[in-house]
């Protein structure tokens, strides 16, 4: 079995790919029970953001993972195959290390990344998809996580999604002050959007949200107002920003919708900030006056403004992920190691007191201090013949030698019957 990795994000894939593979939070665990039930694996949890979708397995080596990624979107092995990236062992360890990290992020350095890994995490353990290959494995990826954003600055100067979109919004109205913003879902996308925006002035918020409960609550928060989500298309022409984040898998702006709101706001521009994945907002609405919609790769193009500024910490930051690729592959290599010097241990301990038995009567006359001085001295014996080979099992398995692994566990632990001698 290996671990592998097969995925498309933001630099592979543009958004007309990505959101045919989105998964909304509330099918994950149906995707991630399918995909453990798929012949070979072993193990498996997916990840599923607005910039990527990776499916991480452990699994035989005849697995067909390019299978069950067109049959569960009904997408074709041809759309999506100049779009995939696929890693197997070292390099997929180092990739979820990178994901984890936030090195391989749209914006390096954002924090929300961590946070969804370890929700996929968490639902694929639930249905029991993760287990003793890809646990240890995930758990590691979130100490490499937290200890890159202890050790460098990389968070510090990044800028999230919401906050590029600020600086988008700026660029469009010239002051935020006093503009009315629209939050359309109410997730945590949205929240940092909303809490951005008003710290550079914007005034008056509403929330919409399929569940009011929850619209009520942002808004509260906020000392803003909730609009019916189903009289967006009567009122969303309040607004000046919109931001909409909600999950849906049909346009919630269609372009016909987006020509009543603009002739409603009497030449005043409309901002669409589109931060959902597959998109809320109809692509053509750009081309209607006074409409300006950004979706999620537009904010690319402004996050890479910061690249250089970043630079040396990310720098500093692959220097951690690379060290702690190379401990954990030196640990799983050790691990295979234990078997062997466990069982080397066993075999000698048994000649030692098959030895002590033979000589039993000899010793008979001893005191028993004596006998215990004996049994040091034996078991003292043992610990330095085997101290040597055991180094040796030790450094093969960390150097990957198959060949003088088994050499030395041919050498000093006796073959099972059955074996070829």
């Amino acid at each position: 079995m290996k671990i592998a990795l097969l995925g498309v994000n933001h630099n592979t894939a543009p958004i007309e790919v990505r959101e045919r593979l989105a998964i909304p939070s509330g099918r994950l665990a149906d995707a991630t029970r399918s995909l453990l039930h798929q012949p070979g694996v072993h193990e498996s949890m997916i990840l599923s953001t607005c910039n990527r979708v990776e499916l991480v397995t452990c699994h035989e080596d005849n697995t067909d993972l390019r299978r069950f990624l067109a049959e569960y979107f009904a997408i074709s092995k041809q759309e999506i195959e100049p779009h995939l990236y696929e890693y197997s062992e070292r390099e997929a360890v180092r990739h979820l290390f990178r994901v984890a990290s936030s090195l391989d992020s749209m914006v390096v350095g954002e924090p929300q990344i961590l946070g969804q890994v370890k929700e996929s995490y968490t639902v694929a353990r639930e249905v029991g998809a993760v287990q003793s290959t890809l646990e240890p494995l995930l758990q590691r990826a979130f100490t490499v996580a937290r200890k890159v954003r202890r050790e460098t600055q990389i968070g510090s100067t990044s800028v999230s999604i919401a906050s590029v979109a600020v600086d988008l919004a700026q660029k469009i109205f010239g002051s935020l002050k006093g503009k009315t913003i629209l939050l359309v879902g109410a997730g945590k996308m949205s929240e940092l959007a909303a809490r951005h925006l008003i710290a550079q002035g914007a005034g008056t918020l509403y929330v919409a949200n399929r569940t009011r409960s929850r619209a009520q609550h942002l808004a509260e928060e906020f000392h803003g107002s909730v609009m019916d989500f189903d009289a967006l298309a009567a009122q969303a022409h309040l607004a000046d920003i919109v931001v909409t984040s909600t999950g849906s898998q049909e346009a919630v702006f269609t372009v016909k919708m987006g020509r009543d709101l603009l002739s409603r706001r009497k030449g005043r521009p409309m901002f669409f900030i589109d931060i959902a994945v597959p998109r809320d907002v109809e692509p053509a609405m750009n081309q209607i006056d006074g409409a300006f919609v950004y979706d999620i790769d537009d904010l690319q193009q402004v996050a890479a403004a910061n690249l250089a500024e970043r630079s040396k910490e990310a720098q500093a930051a692959e220097r951690i992920v690379a060290r702690e690729v190379d401990r954990y592959e030196q640990r799983l290599q050790t691990l295979d190691a234990v078997p062997t010097i466990r069982a080397m241990q066993v075999t000698a301990e048994a000649i030692r007191e098959a030895e002590l038995r033979r000589a039993q009567s000899r010793l008979a006359g001893l005191t028993a201090e004596q006998q215990q001085a004996v049994e040091a001295l034996t078991r003292g014996l043992v610990n330095k013949f085997l101290h040597g080979p055991m180094a040796g099992v030790r450094e093969a398995a960390r150097d990957g030698d198959a060949e003088t692994l088994d050499a030395l566990r041919r050498a000093f632990v006796p073959q099972q019957e059955g074996e070829s001698k």
